[in-house]
C-alpha cells in the first residue's frame, strides 16, 4: 500500500498493511538533526525574524526544500501544512520592529513581541490596536473580502503536493477552520459571548463566508485532506461551556466541515486540552479524525477507542510530555499501549499528543519510530 492509500483506508474504518504514522508537525530542532542542516522550516522565532529583515525568498526556500528533505528521510504517511511551513507573509513597507530589550521588540504602532524559549516562537503580548477597536454587527454584515496571498506560498505548496502527493496523504491548506473565534483576542473575546453576543455571532457568519473565498484560492487540486489546529480547551475542560459553544459554535463549524466533505476532502482535527465534553460535537461536525488526544489532560486513547473508535479516527498515542522530558522506556510504552487497544479494527494512526515539539529529545523521537515498526503491521 502506498501512505496515501493505507492512511484513507485507516479513515474508512479498515485495517490497512500497517497503522499509519503521522505528525501534526516537527519542529526544526527534530528537523536539523534529520536532514543534517539549519532550517527555517517550523523554526518560528528564526523565520519571523527573518521576515521582518525582508529576507522572505531565503525562508521560502528552506520551507519548500527542507519540508519535502524531512519527508524524503522521515516515514511519515501524511504531510501538514501548519505554522512556520508554507504561508509566506506579503512584504510590507512598514518599519522592522525595534529590539528594546532581550527577546523584545516593539512595532510603531506599540505591538509588542516576546520571544519564548520554551517554545523558540516569537508572540505579540500586548496590542494596543486591538485592544482600543469597538466592534459592531454592522460590519460584520458587510461581505467579505478574501485576503491575498504572497506567489511563493503557492509555490511551496505545489512543490510539495507534486513531489509527494502521488505516495503521502496531503493533509493541505485550506480557508481555516472556525473554531472558537474569540472576537478581539481571547479574553476580551469570551467577555464578548456575554456581553455582545450578537456581534459574535454576526462575526462567525461573516468568518464562514470568508473561508470559503479562501478555500476557492488556496486548496490545491491533489491534496486529500485539511488539518485544523485550533485548540477547544485547557487541561481541565473546554475553553467555554459545552452549551455556550453549541449556542456560538457548533453550526458554523458544521458547515466549514461539510464544504470540505463537498470538496472531497478529508478533515483532521488537532485538539489539545480536555475535550471529553465536546466529544460527541466532534461526532456532530463529522470530523473525520481527531489527532493530539492529550493523555496529561484526561484525554484517554484506549477510553475514546471505545467510546468512539467506529464514529471517529484517533490519531495520537504517544505522550508529548514523555517525548520532551520522558524516558526512551516510558515512549516504548505509550507505543505499546495505543497499538495494543488502538490499533484493532482500523480507525488509529499513530502520533505524538501534539506535535514532535521544540525540546523533543531525539533519542525518545528515535525510540517511539523503533517501537513503531516492531508492533505496526495489521
Amino acid at each position: 500500500m502506498t501512505s496515501k492509500e493505507r492512511v484513507i483506508a485507516t479513515l474508512q474504518f479498515q485495517e490497512p498493511d500497517r497503522v499509519p504514522l503521522g505528525e501534526f508537525a516537527v519542529d526544526f530542532d527534530t528537523v536539523e538533526k534529520i536532514i543534517g542542516h539549519e532550517t527555517y522550516y517550523r523554526a518560528k522565532a528564526r523565520s519571523q525574524i527573518a521576515f521582518w529583515e525582508g529576507r522572505h525568498d531565503e525562508v521560502a526556500e528552506s520551507w519548500r526544500k527542507d519540508h519535502i528533505e524531512l519527508h524524503k528521510k522521515l516515514e511519515l504517511d501524511i504531510v501538514t501544512f501548519g505554522m512556520a511551513s508554507y504561508r509566506i507573509p506579503l512584504p510590507t513597507d512598514d518599519p522592522p520592529p525595534k529590539q528594546i530589550a532581550e527577546g523584545t521588540w516593539e512595532d510603531q504602532h506599540g505591538r509588542i513581541y516576546k520571544y519564548s524559549s520554551i517554545t523558540a516562537d516569537i508572540t505579540c503580548v500586548k496590542d494596543p490596536v486591538a485592544e482600543q477597536r469597538q466592534f459592531t454587527v454592522a460590519e460584520f454584515e458587510a461581505e467579505p473580502k478574501a485576503p491575498q496571498f504572497d506567489p511563493r506560498t503557492f509555490e511551496i505548496r505545489d512543490a510539495l503536493i507534486n513531489e509527494l502527493g502521488d505516495e503521502l496523504f496531503i493533509a493541505g491548506p485550506s480557508g481555516g477552520e472556525l473554531g472558537m473565534m474569540f472576537v478581539g483576542g481571547m479574553k476580551r473575546g469570551m467577555l464578548m459571548l456575554i456581553e455582545q453576543p450578537e456581534v459574535v455571532k454576526a462575526a462567525v457568519a461573516q468568518a464562514v463566508k470568508r473561508q470559503s473565498l479562501v478555500d476557492e484560492i488556496i486548496i490545491h487540486p491533489n491534496q486529500d485532506g485539511v488539518m485544523w489546529g485550533n485548540d477547544f480547551g485547557y487541561k481541565t475542560g473546554p475553553f467555554i461551556s459545552p452549551a455556550m459553544f453549541a449556542e456560538f459554535y457548533l453550526e458554523g463549524n458544521k458547515q466549514r466541515v461539510q464544504r470540505m466533505h463537498d470538496l472531497g476532502l478529508w478533515v483532521m482535527k488537532h485538539c489539545c486540552g480536555n475535550v471529553n465534553s465536546l466529544m460527541d460535537y466532534f461526532i456532530e461536525m463529522d470530523y473525520d479524525c481527531y489527532q493530539s488526544i492529550q493523555g496529561t489532560a484526561d484525554m484517554d486513547i484506549c477510553k475514546l477507542k471505545q467510546g468512539y473508535g467506529d464514529r471517529i479516527a484517533l490519531w495520537g498515542g504517544v505522550a508529548l510530555e514523555n517525548l520532551v522530558s520522558g524516558t526512551p522506556e516510558q515512549v516504548r510504552e505509550d507505543v505499546r499501549r495505543a497499538m495494543h487497544c488502538a490499533k484493532p479494527g482500523g480507525g488509529f494512526i499513530l502520533g505524538s499528543s501534539h506535535s514532535i515539539a521544540v525540546g523533543t529529545k531525539y533519542d525518545n523521537f528515535m525510540a517511539m519510530l523503533d517501537e513503531y515498526h516492531k508492533l505496526a503491521d495489521y
